[in-house]
Formats: structure tokens, sequence, C-alpha cells
């Protein structure tokens, strides 16, 4: 129970950067002049692809969609959502986002910004006071090995700290360092526990860094969730229900299923895989960083709605200032933020508040495909989702896969942006 809540929160990512650093994209997948339509001929590939997936027993199925200037121009179900019952993908198949929760998660707590009733630089202590008195664990070298010395915050932890992953709060279940371990050994994760249990348990445990000064990926955007709780009064769910969820009428997303009819529209991982046997499981966490649920046609219209700057139906949901605020870098050059081998936004990308920000072309050579200004996110399930404003479109792939979703991931993007043509 305590690995399967941790990966629950997982980011997607972790790998994707030095794939897609390596993958040999073809020089016209970057970037392409705005205005190019799809070759109906080469997205025909995709189906190749998946069918050789399946076939393979690499994964049950899939679903990808692809949406230009507004209309579906590829939309298909591969394969079955569950290999014991054999029942096909559906538009009402029920994924598990794992990290993909957290730009629904951001762009809440974006709503609560829009209203005035949040801030950007307001200390996370005003609305959870055990982080006030967090210290920053500082790896030594003692007789015998390494220990942490513990020191006190240079500043206080903000509200942009928990929307950009630099608030120093990490996962333990990657990396060796003593920190990580720390946090990995933690109790963080026992019992039945709720966001306000869950939020005072990470406030006693030493933060990686000081805030501000490395992107790490970590719990950042689930204490934002319970920050989002303190501020609105409501549940997280309750919350985002009312807020966001009820008016894109995203009826099928939430966290966790525990109607029975509900539980057999689950797509499920192959049995090998490590997620295999968690999809029944609930807990009281609703998670802001990993626990929510979905479908192809709920993700399509928050895709939209982000695609369109924040709007859809006539309906605004975040104002064209904060929206601009959400969807632009701000740990480029000269912000003082670091990046280490963990960067999980990868090769060519920044990061804003909650997505994945295409900012240039990267290092690999030729670059990795897609356009400046795109936003994406992935979660360890195996979902992935790409908004690019400059081509008017986006695309969701959803399929419940941690052993070959890096893969999948990449391959799938490669496919459709050379399918693009002008």
């Amino acid at each position: 129970m305590k690995v399967r809540q941790a990966l629950l929160s997982w980011a997607g990512g972790v790998g994707l950067t030095l794939l897609t650093a390596c993958a040999g994209f073809a020089d016209d997948g970057f970037d392409k002049p705005a205005g190019a339509h799809f070759s109906a001929s080469k997205l025909e590939r995709i189906d190749d692809f998946f069918a050789r997936e399946i076939a393979q027993g690499k994964i049950p199925g899939a679903i990808l969609l692809i949406q230009q200037h507004g209309k579906p121009v590829y939309s298909k179900f591969f394969g079955v959502r569950d290999l014991t019952t054999k029942q096909p993908m559906t538009d009402d198949t029920i994924f598990h986002l794992h990290s993909m929760t957290k730009p629904i998660t951001s762009f809440a707590a974006m709503l609560l910004i829009d209203q005035g009733r949040l801030r950007l630089d307001d200390p996370v202590a005003k609305y959870i006071p055990a982080f006030a008195t967090m210290k920053v664990g500082i790896e030594k070298a003692v007789e015998g090995g390494k220990a942490l010395e513990l020191v006190p915050l240079a500043r206080p932890i903000t509200i942009k700290d928990l929307l950009l992953h630099t608030s120093g709060m990490t996962y333990g279940f990657y990396g060796d360092s003593l920190i990580r371990k720390t946090w990995g050994n933690s109790t963080i994760y026992d019992g039945d526990l709720n966001n306000a249990e869950f939020a005072e348990r990470v406030a006693r445990l030493p933060l990686a860094e000081q805030p501000g000064t490395l992107w790490d990926y970590g719990h950042s955007t689930d204490i934002l969730g319970r920050v989002i709780e303190v501020v609105s009064g409501q549940s997280l769910y309750q919350f985002e229900k009312q807020a966001l969820l009820d008016p894109l009428r995203m009826t099928g997303t939430g966290f966790f299923v525990t109607e029975p009819e509900r539980l057999k529209l689950q797509a499920r991982p192959v049995p090998s895989d490590v997620f295999e046997n968690t999809a029944d499981i609930y807990m009281k966490w609703e998670s802001g960083g990993g626990g929510m649920v979905t479908t192809i046609k709920d993700f399509a219209r928050f895709s939209q709605m982000l695609l369109n700057g924040g709007m859809l139906d006539g309906h605004r949901y975040l104002s064209p200032e904060n929206f601009k605020l959400m969807t632009t870098d701000h740990i480029g050059p000269g912000s003082g933020v670091a990046r280490d081998y963990y960067y999980f936004p990868g090769d060519g990308y920044g990061f804003g508040l909650g997505f994945g920000v295409r900012t240039d072309p990267g290092g690999a050579k030729p670059p990795t495909p897609g356009s400046l200004g795109e936003l994406k996110w992935d979660g360890a399930s195996g979902c992935y989702f790409v908004i690019d404003p400059k081509q008017d479109l986006f695309f969701v792939l959803l399929q419940q896969t941690f052993s070959e979703r890096q893969r999948i991931q990449t391959e799938v993007k490669k496919l459709i942006y050379e399918a693009l043509e002008n």
C-alpha cells in the first residue's frame, strides 16, 4: 500500500527526458510553420504502431484523440480496456491519470487566484501553519558516512513554489540521496489519510533544498490541493466539481471509482505491470498530485478549454492575464531555479504554473518534435497530453502502462508531428 500510494503521486516523465533527447526525429517535426494540416495516409502509421504494440502484448489497448481547429482529425480506440473481460475501449472507459492530475489541480488553484482568494506570493504557512517551522536537510559528511544537517528556511515556501515544483518537497522513491531516502522511509503514506493529515506529515520532513532554488518534482501539488481545501472550505473534489468539472461537463472525472458499474469501465494494465491490482483500492486521500480518474471525452473538453486560452462554449474559466501567467515559463535563465538529472519537463522545455512549456529546440540533434509555446504533461500510468496553440491542436493519449509508457509516448508524438504537412 505504501509503495502504491507513493507511485500514485509520481510524475510522468521519469526517463522521458533521456528518451526524447536521443530519439532520431526528423528535422521537420519541430516548430513547423503555422497552418499545417494532417496527412490522412501518414496518420495511418499510428494505427499500425498500436496494432503491433497490442499484438506483442505490450499494452491491452489505448485511446488517442487528435483535435485541430475544434474538430477531431483522428480519434481511435485500440484493443481492450481489460484483458480479462475483453471489453473494448469506449469513450466512457475510465483511466487513472496519476500525475496528469497535476494540471487539473493547478488550474483549480489558478481559479482561486483569479477570484482574489489566493495569491502566488502567499506563504503556504498562511493556510497550513505547520509549514512555518520546516527545515532544509543539508547532506554533510560525518565520521562513518553522511548525515543531514537541518537549517532554517531562507524564505517561506509560497503558493508559486507549489505550482512550480520549487518548494523543496520531493518524492522519496527515486534517487539515492540521503534526503530522498529520508522521504522514502517516512510514514507519510501510512493508513487511510486525508489531505489535512497528509500535509501535517509532510511538514515534519526536511525539505530537499531551499525554496525557489531547484525544480524538484514531488508532493508540491498534493500540498496545493490542501491549500485549495482551506481557502474554499470544501474538499478538493467538491471545489473542483463545482468550479471546473461540472461547468466543463466532465462528469466522468473525479477521485477513485466505487460504483460497481463504473468499476467495470476501468482500463487496466497487463497483469505483469507495476500498477496491476491497484485500481480498485479506495482511499480518503484526494491526491491533487496523482489521484484523479477521467475519460477521453472529459479530458478532451479540458484540453480544448486550454487550447482556447481558458474558455469553452462561451464561458471563460480563467482571465487572459492569469492564463498567460500560467502558461509562461517561470524557471528559465535568470530565474534562479536550477535543473538537475531529474528535470522531467525535458529537453527544450521550461515550466509554467502546472505545465511543461516548450521554450527552445533543446540540445537534441535534430530537435524533438513539437512547437514553441506548446504545453504538455503526462502521468506514470501512461496518460499524456499536448496543447499546441501554434497549430491550433491538441492530442490526448490515454493508456494504462507504467513499463511501456515512455517509449509509447515518444513514438506517438513523433508519428503525430510527422503527419503534419504545410
